[in-house]
């Protein structure tokens, strides 16, 4: 197995160097390691240029997480490609552990795994989900039958551990520039119809910092984007006679969205809309629910945010998340 790790990275010195190390550090080295500055206006290249021959640096005007991807996994050599994103890290047995289930289970074409999720200079992080959890959903292994499905129990993997074959990529058509955010999720949800089954490791395999500077795809965010991703991919499914498998995921992912606008009491038209345009996929009770949330929508948003306080506070929650910012901060979307 060859492997080829590509980097984007868009405006990441202060953080580039600790994703280039955790792949340095790997205890299965990897055989190429490309990172993609994506026009930055930082010293993001000068930090890559420091490795010398240990990396391969190239240069683009910015284009976006896709096409910086895209242009990553063009200019690799390896028979298999690896994404880290430039503000997080792997752990260092990483491919070690993704190349040996690839190498016991050969039919495989691609593998993700859990991570760890990390506001590191708030002193929290935690796995995004318990390890006896993951093993409950895929009973005892290290195989889901359809990537689909497992999405659809929160099993959703992360860019940052994701191992694909390079032509499953290529037959799949790589990543759309043009789909500035979910730009990772339409991908996988392409390669989920060609190649439903998919190696998934329990432990983490990588470090996603939530309080890393400015992420390749954070800067484009608005509700449209998500809307448009489940309508296309209603249609895509049914084109691949996997609608049947897709339909769960889109309710999870209808209602994983929904219930985080519920934080913004300006996005109450922006759930009901979404109520109305899905309402085939919906069942009525969580349609009922949602629209007696947005009915007070500001009471609904204090609601919220003083149960997610309680609930971080009294050390409930499993996962880490990143606070709300407040209400005067949020930015209205139309």
């Amino acid at each position: 197995m060859t492997i080829s790790v590509i980097i984007p990275a868009y405006n990441n010195e202060r953080y580039l160097g600790r994703a280039i190390d955790s792949v340095l550090a790997q205890s299965r080295p990897a055989d190429e390691i490309i990172v993609v500055d994506d026009g930055s206006t930082d010293r993001t290249a000068e930090v890559a240029q420091t490795y010398g021959e240990k990396i391969r640096c190239i240069r683009q005007d910015n284009r976006g997480p896709g096409a910086a991807r895209n242009t990553g996994i063009r200019a690799a050599s390896g028979e298999w490609i690896a994404f880290l994103d430039a503000d997080d890290e792997w752990l260092p047995d990483k491919l070690a552990v993704q190349t040996d289930l690839l190498r016991r289970h050969p039919q495989l074409q691609w593998t993700c795994g859990n991570y760890i999720e990390c506001l590191c200079e708030s002193g929290r992080q935690a796995p995004a989900l318990p390890e006896q959890r993951i093993l409950a959903v895929l009973n005892g292994g290290q195989i889901s039958p359809d990537y689909l499905k497992t999405y659809a129990k929160d099993l959703t993997g992360h860019t940052d551990t994701m191992l694909i074959r390079r032509n499953l990529l290529e037959k799949a058509g790589l990543f759309r520039p043009e789909q500035k955010r979910f730009n990772d999720l339409d991908l996988w949800l392409r390669i989920a119809y060609l190649e439903p089954p998919i190696g998934y490791i329990a432990q983490p395999l990588a470090v996603h910092h939530l309080q890393a500077g400015e992420h390749i795809s954070v800067r484009f965010h608005s509700p449209h984007l998500f809307r448009e991703l489940i309508s296309r991919h209603l249609h895509l499914s049914a084109e691949h006679h996997r609608l049947d498998a897709f339909r769960p995921l889109a309710v999870f992912l209808l209602r994983r969205w929904m219930r985080a606008l519920l934080f913004d009491p300006s996005q109450a038209r922006e759930i009901r809309r979404l109520l109305n345009d899905f309402a085939a996929l919906l069942p009525v009770c969580v349609r009922l629910q949602y629209t007696l949330l947005t009915v007070f929508p500001s009471l609904t948003a204090v609601g919220c945010r003083g149960l997610s306080f309680v609930v971080r506070k009294m050390g409930l929650r499993r996962r880490v998340v990143r606070k709300p910012p407040p209400l005067s901060g949020y930015t209205r979307y139309d």
